[in-house]
C-alpha cells in the first residue's frame, strides 16, 4: 500500500502563469477496467485540483488511462469538469465516424493515444492508419513504447502526417547512454520539427532512483538542450504504477526541470509556450 500526497512544500520552481501538465489520468472504481492494465485507486477531479493548487499548474491534459480501452466517457467528463484549461487524448479504435471525431474535437480532444505497453488498446500496427484518421481533426498521435525500439519505427514516424509526441523521455525500458543508436534516433525524430517528447515518468524506468535519476536525468538534458522548443512536461499524476515503483513527491519531480533546463526562458516553454502550441491553448 501506498499514500497518494495531494499537498505538502511547493516546489522550488515558481511556475510560470499558463504552466502546463500534459500527461495525467483519472480513475473511478464504477467503470469496468480492462483485465491486466494498471487500475489504481480512484482519482478525482477534486484530487488534482489539489495538486494544481500546491504545484502552480493552470492547464491540464486529461489522457485516457489503459485501464478503460476506448471508453473515454471519464476522461471527457473530467475535461469539461476541469474547464476551458483543459484539453483530452483519447482512444478511438479503426472505423470510428467523421462525427464521433468531430464530436471528441469539441469536447477537448487534441491527440490520440497510441501505446504498445501495458495492455494499450491501440498499438504500432495501426499507427499509420490512425494517424492520417484523426490528422485532419487537428489531432496529434502521442506514442508510448519501449524506446530501445525506435530505430525500427523511425521512418514510420518521419512519415506521420501529423505531430507525433514521444512519451516519458522516450521510455527506454533499460536506460541507454546519449550516444546508444536508439536515443539518437529519437534525437532525428525531434529535429524534424513535428516531433515532441513529454518529460515525465522518469521513476518508472530510472535504475539509479530518486532524488536525481542520473541515467534518465542525461537523456532529458540533452533533448532540452538539442530541442527546448520540442519538450513538454508531465507529473504524470496519479502514477498508477505507483504499486511497483513507489508514490514519488510531485513537487521534487517537478523541482528536477531545474536541472534538466537551467534556463527560465527554456522552462517557460516547455512548461508554457510549447504545450499552447501543440494543445491549442
Amino acid at each position: 500500500m501506498y499514500t497518494r500526497t495531494l499537498t505538502g512544500p511547493p516546489p522550488r520552481l515558481k511556475a510560470p502563469a499558463g504552466t502546463c501538465d500534459t500527461h495525467i489520468h483519472f480513475y473511478d472504481s464504477r467503470y469496468e477496467a480492462v483485465p491486466g492494465t494498471p487500475t489504481p485507486p480512484d482519482a478525482s477531479v477534486s484530487d488534482y485540483r489539489k495538486v494544481m493548487a500546491w504545484l502552480g499548474i493552470e492547464r491540464v491534459v486529461v489522457v485516457q488511462p489503459n485501464a478503460y480501452g476506448d471508453d473515454n466517457r471519464l476522461t471527457l467528463d473530467a475535461t469539461a469538469q476541469l474547464g476551458a484549461n483543459a484539453r483530452a487524448v483519447v482512444v478511438v479504435k479503426p472505423g470510428a465516424s467523421d462525427t464521433e471525431l468531430e464530436r471528441l474535437t469539441k469536447a477537448g480532444a487534441r491527440g490520440l493515444r497510441i501505446m504498445a505497453l501495458l495492455g494499450g488498446t491501440l498499438g504500432l500496427d495501426v499507427l499509420e492508419q490512425m494517424a492520417a484518421r484523426v490528422h485532419p481533426f487537428g489531432w496529434h498521435v502521442l506514442v508510448q513504447l519501449d524506446g530501445r525500439e525506435l530505430p525500427r519505427h523511425e521512418e514510420t514516424l518521419r512519415r506521420l502526417p501529423c505531430n507525433v509526441v514521444i512519451d516519458h523521455i522516450g521510455k527506454f525500458l533499460e536506460p541507454v547512454p546519449v550516444e546508444h543508436a536508439s536515443f539518437q534516433s529519437l534525437l532525428r525524430l525531434v529535429e524534424t520539427g513535428r516531433v515532441w517528447v513529454k518529460l515525465a515518468a522518469v521513476y518508472e524506468t530510472s535504475k539509479s532512483g530518486k532524488p536525481h535519476y542520473e541515467d534518465v536525468g542525461v537523456l532529458a538534458k540533452a533533448l532540452v538542450k538539442a530541442a527546448p522548443e520540442r519538450m513538454i512536461w508531465a507529473s504524470n499524476w496519479p502514477h498508477a504504477q505507483a504499486a511497483k515503483f513507489g508514490y514519488p513527491d510531485d513537487a521534487a519531480l517537478m523541482d528536477l526541470l531545474l536541472d534538466w533546463a537551467p534556463s527560465e526562458a527554456d522552462r517557460k516553454k516547455i512548461l508554457v509556450d510549447n504545450p499552447a502550441e501543440l494543445y491549442g491553448f
